[in-house]
């Protein structure tokens, strides 16, 4: 079921444990984690089952959300994604799902890096820095109200 895909010096493993189609290709989820300057990690899309039960056992929260970060050393950690829960939240937003993945990739490469949003000053940086790494990749401002 998962897929593991590997780039460069700076390995970016991309494994699918949900159905590929409707997805963006490792090569975009690649291009993104470069583009926010990530380490070494690997990305993994998941279903809400585990989504929901990696959310309970590290955050204690009995929901799935739509992207954890595990950060190992230096650079290099986990982000999982999860589908359902992105896949709603783009339809919600008016955004297209392949954006919202984006922006998802690049919040959680950013949280590896050391990036924070529990203070709004914390908070403010991180969007700014989100939007300018977005607009590289020729992705809107994902906080823009429209």
């Amino acid at each position: 079921m998962p897929t593991t895909r590997s780039s460069g010096k700076n390995k970016v493993s991309v494994q699918y444990a949900v159905p590929r189609r409707g997805l963006p290709s490792a090569a975009s989820f690649r291009r993104w984690v470069r583009a926010a300057s990530g380490g070494a990690l690997t990305l993994r899309i998941v279903d809400g089952r585990e989504g929901r039960r990696l959310n309970r056992t590290f955050r204690k929260k009995s929901r799935a959300t739509n992207v954890l970060t595990f950060r190992y050393d230096g650079m290099s950690g986990d982000v999982v994604l999860c589908h359902p829960v992105i896949r709603r939240e783009a339809r919600a937003q008016g955004k297209s799902v392949a954006a919202h993945y984006a922006h998802l990739v690049v919040h959680g490469v950013l949280h590896l890096r050391g990036y924070d949003h529990e203070k709004k000053r914390d908070a403010a940086r991180m969007e700014a820095r989100e939007i300018r790494i977005l607009r590289r990749v020729g992705i809107g401002n994902p906080y823009a109200i429209e």
